[in-house]
């Protein structure tokens, strides 16, 4: 018998199958009338499938399937919350790296907060650094509460225009001020980030208020905890004063109620999905603002909005209380004004968390004083050549990084195997940790209903054949080894951040990034004062987040990208 796609796609909706089988597993959603998979629908689904049965052995198949329908059953009447994880873990090891034999500093970092001025105004005091900020608190020249006032009036006096807040966290924000104020004046205090004001994208949790994850059929949710990231923050004495928007679950600009604007050039979306964190950094509302990245969520708006975006090696921060989109490649970081300032909040989030499966606990051995000399640096040669929008400023950073007393050595990545096939990982989870969502039509309710949208990879995700899945996997194990021998010898390297598959890549691998500014281009026919900004990333190997930092670090000694303001003041 030989039954077409067609034919197959007018047999299941026939009997109410349609959208809802799978090629491979045959798998269907039984309608209340308890139809039932026959031999047909299996002859079909082999045509999308790529394989042939006999009549026998479909007649064999046919109880065996019809059976397993009950278990998928059984297992959709579990009820699983997002955040629950697959019983597998993800670990960037098995390519071959291990954790760094290196120690912390025994001091911390507190070295990096030599005496500072005042600025002059309040915009000023907004765009300070975070070691500026750090030390006119401690000393008393500037308190936790005048900087949390600061940041309140700057969100609400530019969100019409940016809409990068969706909950102001003001009572909690307040407060935490009040107490950091105290604990400073009586000698206690913490650390650089203590009464530091800062922002986090509205996929973490924060107990007493919404976390809508930017979707419309979430905008009422809340949940009954904070998320570790926040918990690390708490205790290191930052004030959270607002969760800051995302595009719908993790993806884009667009969120329930608006679109995030870029604050240099507000015709233009901020990118995402760490719009919010992007924008309201930019724009000088907050110092530094938590985001998150499955595939370029930090390193997309970052560029977008010219901030300084550090994704962590995978498992470096713990994601308990996060949203989860895909469980082995979902990574939490910093969005920040300079690579300085996110080394302070990275080393206050890291750490290995038992409510998180995939975290560990990373060494960091970031010394911003550190001679380069004993870094090992790469660059990707064949990324840097054509013409693309940001060519010429990247070949000027990397001229800059040679500047440094640095030769880098050529590094080529694997871009041979199938990295888009293995991306697939990325929807299929995705699919997965939002499967109620798709099955219940709650995607009909989100705001965006395009083809670059998640409802329509829900929908095609689930067509994806289990056997495909996990060979997917198991070629993302070949592309792991296969990047830990080009890197072999080399600490960092230096990319185009959007150039040679390299964001792609490492977000496969889990290896960390640090995207910094590096342009600040005229748009066309746009007034002088618009901008389109670029970006140069840094990427360090597993576990080596110092190094990616460091030489971000010393790039921005030698630029003044970073401290650059947007026209929106």
């Amino acid at each position: 018998m030989s039954i077409n796609r067609r034919s197959f796609l007018e047999a299941c909706s026939a009997v109410g199958l349609t959208g809802t089988l799978l090629p491979g597993a045959v798998y269907a959603q039984v309608d209340a009338d308890d139809t039932e998979l026959t031999v047909d629908h299996i002859a079909a689904a082999e045509e999308v499938a790529g394989v042939s049965f006999t009549p026998e052995e479909r007649e064999r198949m046919v109880d065996d399937l019809n059976d397993r329908l009950e278990q998928y059953d059984a297992i959709r009447d579990l009820d699983l919350p997002n955040a629950q994880p697959p019983a597998t873990v993800f670990d960037p090891r098995v390519g071959g790296a291990s954790l760094p034999e290196v120690s912390n500093r025994e001091d911390g970092l507190d070295l990096v907060l030599p005496p500072a001025e005042r600025p002059a105004s309040s915009t000023d005091l907004a765009y300070a650094s975070i070691p500026t900020l750090a030390s006119l608190v401690r000393r008393g020249e500037a308190t936790s509460v005048e900087l949390t006032d600061l940041c309140l009036q700057r969100l609400r006096a530019y969100d019409d225009e940016l809409n990068a807040v969706i909950t102001f966290t003001e009572d909690r924000a307040m407060e935490a001020a009040r107490r950091a104020d105290r604990e400073i004046e009586s000698g206690n205090w913490r650390g650089p980030l203590h009464g530091i004001p800062y922002g986090a994208k509205d996929l973490l949790a924060v107990e007493g208020y919404p976390t809508t994850w930017g979707a419309e059929p979430y905008k009422e949710q809340t949940i009954d905890e904070t998320a570790a990231v926040v918990q690390k923050l708490d205790n290191a004495g930052a004030v959270l004063v607002a969760k800051l928007s995302l595009g719908a679950l993790a993806w884009g600009d667009v969120w329930f109620d608006a679109t995030t604007r870029n604050p240099w050039n507000l015709d233009q979306g901020s990118s995402g999905s760490s719009a919010g964190p992007g924008s309201a950094v930019a724009a000088g509302c907050v110092p530094f603002a938590i985001g998150s990245e499955t595939l370029g969520s930090i390193v997309s708006p970052s560029t977008r909005n010219g901030v300084t975006g550090h994704r962590p090696t995978f498992g470096a921060v713990s994601r308990h209380g996060a949203m989860a989109l895909s469980w082995t490649m979902d990574k939490l970081g910093p969005m920040t004004r300079s690579a300085l300032d996110a080394a302070l909040v990275y080393d206050a989030i890291r750490g290995g968390d038992d409510r998180d499966p995939a975290s560990v606990d990373v060494p960091f051995a970031f010394d911003p004083q550190s001679p380069l000399s004993d870094l090992r640096v790469g660059y990707v040669e064949s990324a840097f050549g054509g013409d693309y929008d940001n060519a010429e400023a990247d070949r000027r950073a990397l001229e800059v990084v040679r500047g440094l007393g640095i030769e880098p050595e050529p590094v080529e990545l694997p871009t041979d195997l199938p990295i888009a096939a293995m991306l697939n990982i990325l929807e299929v989870e995705a699919a997965s940790a939002f499967d109620k969502l798709t099955r219940t039509d709650g995607i009909d309710e989100m705001v965006r209903q395009t083809e670059d949208a998640w409802p329509h990879v829900f929908r095609t995700a689930r067509m994806v054949p289990a056997v495909e899945h996990v060979q997917m996997s198991r070629a993302r194990t070949e592309l792991m080894r296969r990047m830990h021998a080009a890197m072999d010898g080399i600490d960092v390297f230096v990319s185009p951040s959007f150039q040679g598959g390299t964001l792609g890549i490492t977000n496969l691998t889990g290896h960390p990034c640090v995207c910094v500014p590096n342009a600040f281009r005229d748009v066309e026919d746009q007034p002088a004062y618009r901008k389109q900004p670029g970006s140069i990333s840094f990427v360090g190997a597993l576990y080596r987040d110092d190094a990616a930092l460091r030489l971000a670090h010393a790039f921005q000694q030698e630029t003044d990208f970073h401290t650059r303001r947007p026209p929106i003041r």
